[in-house]
């Protein structure tokens, strides 16, 4: 094995980001999981958290050691002691509720899929850029470590030219699943949850998604239990993404190269080992992760260095990206034949 091929990752640690007091829209078990990330991974810490249940706020608040607790969002982006808004309602608020933080002058990382379309993303950054404020997408992977030095891998030239990109992200959730995965007025469907970890992994690595071709299977009330992507990159490589939520997979993920490839383990959208092989299947190089838990740390800590700046765009995931991969996304339910309410 000859270690260091490698490239070295450039992401800062978390803990030397500002501080940010956070508010957190939405009461659900991912806001549950950013505000463990912010306690424990970084120096910032939740103020607020506001739901339409006052008792449901309480607990949460209660539960996550955050000292107030709002019975409706108005009243949670309206706190003066709140410098940020994460929004982690379903799909379909994301829209509404990112309006209604930057109304209120308070700049917003928004859970994944950003917004159920790309029209109703632009419409979000619009409104982000009319009041310079910042707005981004938490898509927590393309922050992580691994994924950094993914890219600069690649830009090094240690795979040759990327050939194809495959990514699966299948985890059973239905029909035993919540609601919000199964119901279309919830923007329910395995794409805007899951297949959207594959599609931002691809446009990382390829530069873009073009010639989307989609393929699946719908549940009955009309959402994607099952799809599979096809798409060719900018850089001309392939990619084939696969998610699922009628199934359980490994959550691999493989990068091939004319000079080598990158294999990750699952879930390779977390922090997870990742392995530098040869065309002759030697092992060239090993990635293991700093850090395995409080991988929402990084989006975290990159938020708060970016409003220190006054830009209102993150790096590693700028309006571009986020618009690009749900472009992707629209184009794969049109071709599925998943239309939400009001489309």
């Amino acid at each position: 094995m000859v270690l260091g091929m490698f490239a070295s990752h450039r992401v800062s640690d978390p803990m030397t980001a500002p501080a940010l007091r956070w508010g957190i829209l939405g009461a659900g078990g991912i806001a549950g999981h950013f505000a463990a990330a912010v306690h424990e991974a970084t120096a910032s810490t939740v103020v607020a958290v506001g739901s339409r249940d006052q008792g449901r706020a309480d607990a949460f608040a209660q539960a996550h050691g955050i000292p107030a607790a709002h019975g409706s969002y108005a009243a949670l982006v309206a706190d003066p002691s709140v410098q940020a808004v994460y929004v982690a309602s379903p799909h379909s608020e994301h829209r509404e509720h990112a309006l209604l933080a930057l109304a209120a002058g308070k700049p917003v990382l928004v859970e994944k899929a950003f917004t159920r379309s790309r029209a109703e993303a632009i419409e979000v950054f619009a409104a982000a850029r009319a009041a310079s404020l910042l707005a981004a997408e938490a898509m927590w992977s393309r922050y992580l470590p691994h994924y950094d030095a993914i890219a600069r891998t690649i830009t090094a030239g240690t795979l040759g030219e990327v050939v194809h990109v495959h990514a699966d992200h299948s985890q059973l959730l239905w029909p035993n699943g919540p609601q919000r995965l199964w119901d279309p007025a919830l923007a329910g469907g395995s794409l805007l949850d899951l297949g959207v970890y594959p599609v931002a992994f691809a446009d990382l690595i390829l530069g873009g998604l073009t010639d989307v071709r989609a393929t699946g299977t719908l549940t009955p009330e009309g959402v994607d239990a099952t799809a599979v992507i096809s798409a060719r990159g900018a850089t001309g490589g392939q990619a084939v993404l696969t998610s699922s939520m009628a199934g359980a997979a490994a959550c691999t993920a493989t990068v091939v190269g004319t000079q080598a490839r990158i294999e990750l383990d699952g879930r390779f959208y977390q922090p997870t080992t990742m392995r530098l092989i040869a065309t002759n299947g030697e092992l060239l190089d090993t990635f293991t992760p700093e850090h395995q838990f409080h991988g929402f740390r990084y989006e975290i800590a990159e938020f708060a260095r970016t409003l220190a700046t006054g830009a209102i765009e993150t790096e590693r995931m700028p309006h571009a990206t986020t618009l690009a991969v749900m472009d992707v996304l629209d184009q794969a339910r049109a071709q599925l034949g998943v239309r939400y309410p009001g489309e």
